[in-house]
């Protein structure tokens, strides 16, 4: 006795056994998907902040490649006109209307020429809008007039005189020095209107014998660069900005001004003076993380700052022009741009996957108490029997094994009370009764032996049946076969009625024996009624074979896991297979009438095979409802109605498909209506219904990103929306 307690404090309970492997199953498998989902996630935020970064700076260079290529081009075509002798530089009413034609067309803000005389014209947008033309000679004071022009470029008037000294200016002095198209130095020019902060292009002009003339240039307003970039700048948070390599500021996307007034004056700001705080310890930080600040930056480069306690991301890209521009571009964007909805699906994965656990668990403590309930019976009886008590017997169980078991046990214990009773009356002969209990014992392992063979062979009928099952589906072939031929056969018989008809016409009348046999077979009806024989064949045939396609596109359409299919006919397999319960086959079943309103729909991308199952059940569904109504009616001596299910689809205006199916039944207690979709839940008669169709449909179309609707009202009738998608979406993972 000490050996087999000793043993049986080592055991474990069996609903222990059951549960912990398959919730620490599903633990470590959630655990895993949760872990590979946040690193998946910070690659792609990674990826998708690189491509981000590396298309914004594409946009940014590419304007300004494209933006500062003007003005380098139009004094090249300027200085080859003059050169060629197309443009007179003496003509400057000419030349001036030359030029403004030209700032039509590009968007700069003085496009003009200087000789060395010191004479020269131009056109200028100085107000941002209008473009009016300068002219001016050598001599001071008052040299320069500048005219108002009309639509077509004339002058109209006369606007104001100036004094204007050429040789002095860089934009012309420059150029002239350097002997080849060069930028100036940005500068400043306080117009009454607004500040222009301006870039100038120079080239100096020759003659047909390439002697000097003087210079042409153009100037380009670098404060519509800051507009370009706060349409480019692809964050809210995020900043963008154009510096120079001493740190100058020359355009920003956040709609600051890249300068600041001065004892009147306007002057250009470095980026860390910014008013912008995030800007100001941007620029900070860029400088302190390289030696020599901007002049550093040789290539592009990707850097993260804690700024305002908030992790930004960082992409510096130099950014050099052939004429001597070498400017950097700055891009920055909070990291939680990238990571919000990130971090919204990894909490809402975390919390799927602990209601993953929550469910494995329970379905865990269920299947376990649902098996080990009856073994504890059992072992329950199997003590008492143990202990003297013979009168034992356990109720069977739904579980096939536990079942044969249990029946097994009744068994045995019926005969151990019989054995009982034999041994109390049969007391004259020890042999004689080991002999006798031998013999039972024996009986018993034969009745075991045969209820395993009944076993085996239970099997075998099960697989037999899936056999006839496949053979059912070879129906198809010779039923084309015959349904193939009797087009044919129709064809010649009519061809044959044709002949005998114009044999008759032709030879008439026909010979006695001809006559006398044509009345004794009734060949009048012969003729009259094969065709109607071939044509119940036909429909016979063709009913068959809708029959075994319908079950076949059922039951086949998942060969591929997701393809684009057309739903109607979906429903219509469905339909087809469940015909005979919408047709009326005696009193005991009531005549359904099925209305099909289907609307234009396209074909929709899910799994239909899946999709075919949910309208199965639901029609299901619609089709008891219409028997348990008709049913009642008849109990309660009303006069049963027929039923009524209705189908209808139509694409709504969210582009989502609607398929509604209406039925005239029993209905549902809009108590219970929130119930339908749990699993088990059913308001079926026991034995009717498991409770899983609603609830497996409902879990196929969230898969399909959609939804289910129930409308019900008790003996009225209950309308039940299917709405899907076009194409699958990520439903919430389950």
């Amino acid at each position: 006795m000490s050996h087999l307690f000793r043993q049986s404090t080592k055991s474990l309970p069996l609903q222990l056994i059951l549960i912990v492997p398959f919730v620490l199953q599903i633990a470590v498998a959630v655990s895993l998907v949760g872990y590979l989902s946040l690193k998946n996630s910070q690659q792609a935020v990674n990826e998708l902040a690189n491509r981000l970064f590396y298309k914004t700076a594409t946009i940014v260079n590419q304007h300004l490649d494209s933006y500062l290529s003007v003005p380098h081009k139009i004094i090249q075509m300027n200085a080859d006109a003059i050169q060629m002798g197309v443009l007179d530089v003496t003509q400057k009413d000419k030349i001036g209307h030359y030029f403004w034609k030209q700032m039509q067309a590009y968007d700069l803000s003085y496009i003009g020429y200087g000789l060395t005389t010191g004479e020269g014209a131009g056109a200028a947008r100085y107000d941002g809008k209008t473009t009016v033309i300068d002219e001016w000679t050598a001599q001071l004071p008052n040299n320069t007039r500048t005219y108002a022009t009309d639509a077509l470029g004339n002058r109209t008037q006369l606007l104001a005189l100036s004094d204007y000294d050429l040789l002095n200016q860089s934009w012309y002095v420059d150029p002239l020095k350097a002997g080849k198209p060069i930028w100036s130095q940005i500068y400043i020019w306080d117009n009454p209107i607004s500040p222009f902060i301006t870039l100038s292009a120079g080239r100096p002009i020759y003659d047909s014998n390439q002697t000097l003339l003087g210079m042409t240039g153009a100037d380009i307003h670098l404060l519509k660069l800051s507009d370009f970039l706060a349409h480019s700048n692809p964050s809210q948070s995020g900043v963008i900005l154009v510096v120079e390599r001493n740190g100058l500021l020359i355009a920003i996307s956040d709609g600051t001004k890249p300068y600041k007034q001065v004892d009147g004056l306007t002057k250009r700001i470095a980026a860390r003076e910014v008013a912008n705080p995030l800007v100001q310890t941007l620029s900070q930080k860029i400088e302190s993380y390289y030696p020599n600040g901007f002049n550093s930056i040789q290539e592009t480069t990707r850097l993260e700052f804690i700024i305002q306690k908030k992790k930004y991301l960082v992409y510096l890209t130099p950014w050099t022009e052939k004429n001597g521009l070498d400017w950097v571009v700055v891009i920055s964007i909070p990291e939680q741009e990238f990571m919000g909805k990130i971090n919204a699906n990894n909490r809402i994965t975390a919390l799927l996957c602990l209601g993953a656990v929550i469910v494995a668990i329970a379905l865990g403590i269920f299947t376990s108490q649902w098996i080990a309930h009856p073994l504890r019976k059992l072992n329950r009886a199997s003590q008492a029997m143990a202990s003297g008590n013979l009168e034992q017997s356990v109720e069977t169980s739904p579980i096939f094994e536990v079942q044969a078991l249990s029946r097994s046990f009744n068994t045995m214990a019926e005969q151990l009370q019989n054995y009982f009773l034999a041994l109390q009356q049969t007391n004259l002969d020890l042999e004689h009764r080991v002999e006798e209990r031998t013999l039972d014992l024996k009986n018993t392992l034969e009745e075991l032996q045969r209820t395993q063979e009944k076993i085996v062979q239970s099997e075998k009928m099960s697989s037999l049946g899936q056999l006839v099952a496949g053979v059912a589906h070879e129906i198809n072939n010779p039923v084309n076969f015959i349904h193939g031929n009797i087009t044919h056969l129709d064809t010649y018989t009519q061809d044959l009625i044709k002949i005998l008809q114009l044999y008759q016409n032709l030879y008439s009348p026909p010979a006695p024996e001809i006559a006398e046999l044509s009345e004794d077979i009734e060949l009048d009806f012969i003729v009259e009624d094969l065709p109607k024989m071939l044509s119940s064949i036909q429909i016979g045939t063709e009913r068959i074979r809708k029959i075994v396609l319908s079950l076949r596109n059922f039951a086949r359409m998942d060969e591929s896991p997701v393809k684009n299919v057309n739903l109607h006919e979906g429903l219509n397999n469905t339909v087809m297979l469940l015909v005979h319960r919408l047709k009326s086959n005696d009193e005991l079943s009531p005549p359904i009438n099925l209305i099909k309103d289907y609307g234009e729909l396209p074909k929709v991308e899910c799994y239909a095979g899946q999709i075919n199952q949910v309208f199965m059940n639901v029609i299901s569904n619609a089709i008891d409802a219409i028997e348990e109504r008709y049913d009642s009616q008849r109990e309660n001596g009303l006069i049963p109605h027929g039923g009524t299910i209705k189908i209808k689809t139509y694409l709504t205006e969210e582009e989502m498909i609607n398929i509604s199916i209406i039925d005239n039944g029993k209905g549902v207690d809009k108590a219970l209506i929130n119930q339908v979709f749990n699993p088990f839940f059913t308001t079926k008669p026991v034995g009717k219904g498991t409770g899983l169709g609603l609830s497996i449909s409902y879990s196929i179309v969230q898969k399909h990103g959609g939804t289910i609707l129930v409308d019900s009202e008790l003996n009225q009738g209950t309308q039940i929306t299917i709405l899907i998608p076009q194409k699958i979406k990520s439903p919430v993972k389950t």
